[in-house]
Formats: C-alpha cells, sequence, structure tokens
C-alpha cells in the first residue's frame, strides 16, 4: 500500500504531541494556536529518540494490522464526532471505514440485561440496519452486545460501530472475541486510544463520550439510574441529540434508567421499531380479521400471556387460542416467556 510521505509525517506529529503525558484535545489545540503546526509544536518538545521510537512502532503495528488512522481533516473522520467540542484529533478504526459515513443509531443499556431485553434491543438493531443505519455501541456483554448482534443479523455489510475503550486491536470482554472479528467484517471497531492499550476504568466513560456523540440519535435500554449508560444518555442530551428510552416494570432497578428520563421528559417513549419506521409485518395485520387485529393491537415486545388477552379483547382463552395459532403460522407473533409477542 502507498502512504503519501508528507501525510506520514504530518500523522506522525500529531500522534508524537497526542501521546506525549498530559496533552488531550484541548491542549493540543490551544498547543496548535500558539505555534501554529503540528511540526513546530513537535521541535518545542524536545522528544526524546525512545519516545520516537515507541510512536513508529505502534504506527507500524498498526498497519500491519490493518488499521488505519483518521483525523480531523479526513473526509472519513464521522461527521457527527467532528461537530463535537472538543473531539479526538486522531481516532483508529478497523474493519469497514465507509460504516462511518452512514446514518447512526446508538444502542446501549446495562450487561445484566433480561432476556426479554436483550431480544428487543436485537430486534429494534436488525430492524435498523435493514433501513440502512449503523447500530453504534460499546461491545460490552449484554445490551451493547445484542445491539451488535442485532445489526449483524441484517443483510449486507457497514451495519454497526463499536467503539472501545483500549486499543482498537484490543479485544475487551474476551467473551466478544468472535463478535469482535464478525464486526471487522461486517462494520468498523473504533477508538482514541493507541494500539496495544488495555482498557481501564477512567476509559470507558470517554468511551461512552463517543458512542453519544457518533450518533443521530440514542435508544436507552434497561439501565440502572447510576449505570454508564445512563452516562451515554445524558452525553446525547448534552450534544442535542433526540434520546428514546425503552420502559419497564417500576420495580426492576434496570428500568429506573430509562422510566426516570421518560417521566422526567428528557426521552421519548420507545414501544417498537414503529416509533421509526413502518414496519411491514405489523401494518399487514389490516388483512386479518377483527378478534386478530385486537390481539396484534394489545401486543408489543413485552410477553403477555393469553388469559391477559382474552381479558383485554373481552373474549374467553378459548376463542383467542385459534386467533392465536394463525397469528404465530403467519409469523406476526411468537411465544416467548409463557406469553406472546410481536414478531
Amino acid at each position: 500500500m502507498f502512504y503519501n510521505p508528507f501525510v506520514m509525517n504530518d500523522l506522525l506529529n500529531k500522534l508524537l504531541i497526542l501521546r506525549s503525558p498530559g496533552i488531550g484535545p484541548v491542549k493540543y489545540n490551544n498547543l496548535l494556536a500558539r505555534f501554529g503546526d503540528v511540526e513546530s509544536i513537535v521541535d518545542s518538545m524536545q522528544l526524546s529518540s525512545e519516545f520516537i521510537d515507541d510512536v513508529k512502532r505502534e504506527m507500524d503495528k498498526a498497519y500491519s494490522l490493518g488499521i488505519e488512522y483518521l483525523d480531523e481533516n479526513d473526509s472519513r473522520y464521522p461527521q457527527n464526532l467532528l461537530n463535537i467540542k472538543n473531539h479526538p484529533i486522531v481516532i483508529t478504526a478497523r474493519g469497514n471505514i465507509e460504516t462511518l459515513n452512514k446514518k447512526t443509531v446508538a444502542m446501549v443499556g446495562t450487561r445484566h440485561a433480561t432476556a426479554s431485553g436483550m431480544d428487543f434491543m436485537s430486534q429494534m438493531a436488525c430492524k435498523f440496519a435493514e433501513h440502512n443505519f449503523a447500530v453504534v455501541s460499546g461491545m460490552a456483554m449484554g445490551t451493547d452486545t445484542a445491539a451488535h448482534i442485532g445489526a449483524l443479523r441484517a443483510d449486507g455489510n457497514t451495519q454497526t460501530i463499536a467503539v472501545l475503550a483500549g486499543g482498537v486491536d484490543y479485544i475487551w470482554p474476551l467473551e466478544n472475541e468472535s463478535l469482535y472479528y464478525e464486526i471487522l467484517d461486517r462494520g468498523v471497531v473504533i477508538s482514541e486510544l493507541p494500539v496495544g492499550v488495555k482498557p481501564i476504568a477512567q476509559n470507558f466513560v470517554q468511551r461512552n463520550h463517543w458512542v453519544a456523540g457518533i450518533s443521530d440519535f440514542l435508544i436507552l435500554g434497561e439501565a440502572d439510574e447510576k449505570s454508564g449508560s445512563m452516562t451515554t444518555a445524558r452525553f446525547a442530551l448534552d450534544y442535542k441529540k433526540r434520546v428514546f428510552a425503552v420502559p419497564g416494570h417500576p420495580s426492576d432497578p434496570r428500568s429506573l434508567g430509562p422510566n426516570s428520563l421518560i417521566k422526567s421528559g428528557n426521552a421519548t417513549l420507545c414501544m417498537s421499531i414503529n416509533d421509526f419506521f413502518d414496519d411491514e409485518k405489523v401494518s399487514s395485520k389490516k388483512k386479518n380479521n377483527t378478534y386478530q387485529n385486537e390481539i396484534l393491537d394489545k401486543l408489543g415486545m413485552i410477553p403477555v400471556s393469553e388469559s391477559v388477552l382474552a381479558n383485554l379483547v373481552k373474549k374467553s382463552v378459548a376463542e383467542i387460542k385459534a386467533d392465536l395459532v394463525v397469528l404465530e403460522l403467519q409469523g406476526l407473533i411468537r411465544k416467548q416467556d409463557g406469553g406472546y409477542v410481536l414478531n
């Protein structure tokens, strides 16, 4: 692969500045305003040859792994992230770089999500990917994993973006190793941290900044009130992004986060993919008979038992059983956790 020597030298200078202790986007921009260009900044820093060699080795390792550096002047740098104050000056990306230029939806929530909560987010993610959105999340266990997997169920590539709290080559958690490589094949993994860096606690908050920043809007699933996912949602609100929240049972601590955002008016209630798109399967219910329509109107992503459904449509359980069988055979509903949900 051919690399422009001028571009490579400019990138090296930027990394020499950014990899120096205590220098982030704010100090970098202050130095640039003072000295005028990155070469002059580097000349003023009197860096050791050992430090310069370390940064060069990082670059060599990155290119050997197919990792690319995107600075803020690169047309492939995510536009949404570019619009955020104090955004990363340089990010690393591995996978399908073109994913970064798609419409994006962030989908976040607790690592300890319920099966139904993960299923809901996974199905939503798949639908968004089918509608040409890239699903953004942090590749953590639970909700993040469900969102990435759901997006990857859709056909085609460029379906999902994983924002990491360590180096773009550092797989964390290890349980998601296979998911990581699937994302490389059909999406992209990005980070602002040096190649090879292990994620530490303080980096996850910054990672949450960029999950919110890179997205067009955000959907919050199950989340404790003091969780990192709630922090991500607040970052999205700070960035003037629209936040949607999936409600849950009041007694479940994992519902306190989304429920509180809905109650305060800071988040829009999210009940199904129909809040964003016309769903073909749901719209086809108009072809069914009256009782079947009524049943579908009462279902969503939370399982509803036969007895509750019968009460809602004012029929006996025996009377609605045949309709449930027909709807299930048509692929409009399915059994889950002792009840029925929309498919």
